[in-house]
């Protein structure tokens, strides 16, 4: 057991990172409009994150379920 705690901790900041860097990333690409981001020059964030909303606001109420379900796992980590 002591194994997946181990395993539970590392995925989770994981997680928390990866949002972090996901966020971090977002803001400069606003910041710099059409500039390459420092250090991910051929990232599309904003493009992503579109995308992602476009594709989950197409499948109308399974979407809506589905970011709830994302967002309700997040929250009781």
């Amino acid at each position: 057991m002591e194994i997946l705690a181990t395993i539970k901790k590392w995925a989770s900041a994981l997680a928390d990172t990866s949002v972090s860097v996901l966020a971090l990333l977002l803001v400069l690409q606003v910041l710099f409009k059409g500039a390459a981001i420092p250090f991910v020059p051929t990232v599309d964030v904003v493009g992503s994150v579109t995308g992602i909303v476009k594709g989950l606001g197409s499948e109308g109420v399974v979407g809506l379920v589905a970011v709830w379900v994302l967002y309700s796992i997040w929250k009781n980590k």
